[in-house]
């Protein structure tokens, strides 16, 4: 008999297999047409901050979406809220149209199937916010970890004009998805190199790419705690430590589970804060939803609305550690505890306004 303590903290491959069952029980709705109602309801309830539409159910076609598997996938049109901004073509899966080779790659790659699940709230957000605030990334390089179908990777390569954007994940089916979605609106890009990658967090503590990033975001991706040391990890292996950097991470909290992954940052040596009102409109939207709206039915702030954990490094020359609220910002060398750090906030605050 299962007890309530397995029922409160399933396993990861508990939680695969519930969505494998599930999927298989409802296997026959995937050769019906594709309607709105098939999506996930993760996709259609969220804070919906860029407006979508199915291009089928109004006509339009794109024809980068020729070899679209016309039961099992659908494709999005999203336009971005801003003047002349492209739009944006997006294909995804339908809801429960999981089979066994998923979750087979899922055993193989020792990894989740939450990328092909649906498009998660949390996305939507770091979308909306890399979009209001795209001069921040401007000649930048950047990664998006654990990215899914790629939705805010292809809004910030699209608006932001960073110099290189790396689109990752760690199920190489979603890689498959992100690739087809970054030719799919290659035309939108400008001079920005946009590639795709399958990433194992933790697995790359030798790699050409340590070191060499001045910006990663993710979202929801601390959701299995089994993966937060390699996340971590990850994240201090990439980020530049010679040049100003930073990470930006959008995740519920979800119990402890937001918690336990910053105390492995902390462990790694990393240093990240907690912000959560960090936008006006999404704050609004947050707002409106404990309020009672009832187009997010059952809402819960623990599990719906991301907070943002962000870390800032600035390099100020070797050995030089400067710390402004509650950021700390640090050289090569790493912060070993409090009694390391050493800064003059006048000079700091000059230098910080410069390069941010």
């Amino acid at each position: 008999m299962e007890t309530d303590n397995a029922k409160a903290t399933p396993t990861s491959s508990s939680l695969r297999w519930r969505i494998l069952r599930r999927a298989l029980l409802r296997r026959s709705s995937c050769s019906e047409a594709i309607h709105s109602n098939q999506i996930s309801r993760r996709t259609k309830i969220g804070f919906n901050l860029v407006p979508f539409r199915l291009v089928d159910k109004d006509g339009e076609k794109n024809p980068d979406f020729s070899s679209m598997e016309r039961h099992r996938d659908v494709c999005f049109c999203y336009m971005l809220p801003l003047p002349s901004a492209p739009k944006l073509f997006l294909r995804q899966r339908l809801e429960d149209c999981a089979d066994l080779n998923d979750f087979e790659v899922c055993n193989r790659y020792k990894i989740d199937n939450t990328g092909l699940v649906c498009q998660w709230p949390s996305e939507d957000v770091l979308a909306y916010y890399s979009l209001s605030r795209r001069d921040s990334f401007r000649d930048k390089r950047v990664i998006e970890l654990g990215a899914g179908y790629g939705l805010a990777g292809l809004v910030i390569a699209m608006v932001t004009d960073v110099s290189e954007l790396l689109i990752s994940d760690g199920n190489p089916q979603v890689v498959n998805y992100i690739q087809h979605n970054i030719d799919a609106n290659a035309a939108s890009f400008g001079n920005t190199k946009v590639k795709s990658m399958m990433l194992h967090w933790g697995q790359h503590e030798v790699s050409e790419i340590n070191g060499t990033f001045d910006v990663i975001v993710a979202s929801d991706c601390t959701f299995f705690k089994e993966f937060h040391k390699g996340l971590a990890r990850t994240i201090k292996c990439l980020l530049k430590v010679d040049e100003p950097s930073e990470a930006l991470l959008f995740s519920p909290k979800r119990g402890d589970s937001l918690d336990k992954f910053l105390a492995e940052v902390k462990d790694s040596g990393l240093h990240f804060s907690i912000t959560e009102n960090y936008d006006t409109t999404i704050w609004k939207r947050h707002q409106e939803f404990l309020s009672g709206d009832e187009s997010w039915p059952n809402y819960e702030p623990d599990h719906c609305y991301p907070l943002l954990a962000s870390s800032a490094y600035a390099f100020l020359g070797t050995g030089t550690t400067f710390r402004y609220n509650e950021h700390y910002f640090v050289g090569p060398r790493k912060i070993r505890n409090k009694s390391d750090l050493t800064y003059d906030r006048d000079i700091f605050i000059k230098y910080f306004k410069s390069h941010f």
